[in-house]
């Protein structure tokens, strides 16, 4: 599996029964629909997928699921996120043993580290496999900015091949593109500036409201790819509301309500989360059955 990647890369949810325990049924169905929806690639156990209520054993058991899934049609990243170094280079080193395309890799968690602490880090994760790496970049949310400047130092070692710019300004796609060129494949990581991004030159979306709206997701990317920017913005302006849901602290509990409605799971999460209620829940709600209302019938694309 090439690591030239670009597209829709769905950041899946991991699905729980109400006992918490891993609701693989749910999850297959949820991989199945991305798939055949025509998404590019799939990522298992990211900060949607609840990454911090997981353990090593039980990420690699949904990896293994993504795999059979995507059959090989698209890739499968494992994302890493661990507090510790030693702990991400062992979960590496076994994605690779496990036959996974690739990492999506983040600073380690919890700590905010310094520019040479975090490139550390970085580094001895590359060195603990083989696999091509994305690397997730959200000063936003983890107080840990991967500068341009550091993104250039990382290219030094062909392992870095892609970014997830999630740092809220879809600027730094120019800034990275006018410093490095195309030496990395750029993926837009907030769903709300994806088209923005695109327009800017970004090479993909990784994607949260996708887990609901696979068909609408790719429909954009495509639509985009084609030069027929007038429909890709239509679509666009409809899933915006929607796509607001991911740019929240509850992004889980609201994209898990949206699944639900849709068919395409359920809300169950690991505590300390816990699903929305009161008038945070009739909120939400009331976005997603406003979208639903108006859901837009999709143009014919091309096979």
């Amino acid at each position: 599996m090439k690591s030239d990647w670009t597209g829709v890369f769905p950041a899946v949810t991991t699905k729980f029964h109400v006992d918490e325990s891993l609701d693989m049924a749910e999850m297959e169905k949820n991989f199945r629909a991305q798939v055949e929806a025509g998404v590019d690639g799939l990522i298992v156990c990211g900060s949607l997928g609840e990454a911090s209520t997981l353990e090593p054993d039980e990420k690699l058991e949904i990896a293994a699921l993504a795999q059979k899934v995507s059959g090989g049609r698209v890739p499968v990243l494992l994302t890493v996120s661990e507090r510790r170094t030693k702990t991400a280079c062992d979960v590496a080193a076994r994605a690779e043993a496990q036959g996974l395309d690739g990492l999506m890799v983040l600073p380690g968690m919890q700590y905010v580290s310094d520019a040479r602490e975090t490139m550390a880090h970085l580094h001895a994760v590359a060195d603990a496999s083989k696999l091509p790496i994305m690397v997730y970049n959200n000063p936003v949310a983890y107080k840990v900015d991967v500068s341009v400047e550091m993104f250039a130092e990382l290219a030094k070692n062909d392992r870095f091949v892609a970014i997830k710019e999630s740092s809220d300004d879809v600027r730094r796609v120019t800034r990275i593109i006018n410093a490095l060129g195309d030496r990395y494949r750029i993926f837009c990581g907030v769903d709300n500036l994806a088209l923005e991004a695109l327009m800017m030159g970004a090479d993909g979306w990784v994607a949260g409201l996708v887990d609901a709206f696979p068909a609408e997701t790719v429909a954009i990317y495509q639509l985009f790819k084609a030069g027929r920017i007038e429909e890709a913005r239509e679509i666009y302006r409809w899933f915006v509301p929607l796509l607001e849901l991911d740019v929240s602290t509850k992004l889980v509990q609201n994209i898990k309500l949206a699944e639900a409605k849709v068919g395409l799971g359920t809300e169950h999460v690991r505590a300390p989360r816990l699903p929305l209620v009161g008038e945070e829940r009739v909120y939400v709600e009331a976005v997603i059955d406003a979208a639903l209302k108006r859901r837009p019938s999709l143009p014919k694309l091309a096979a």
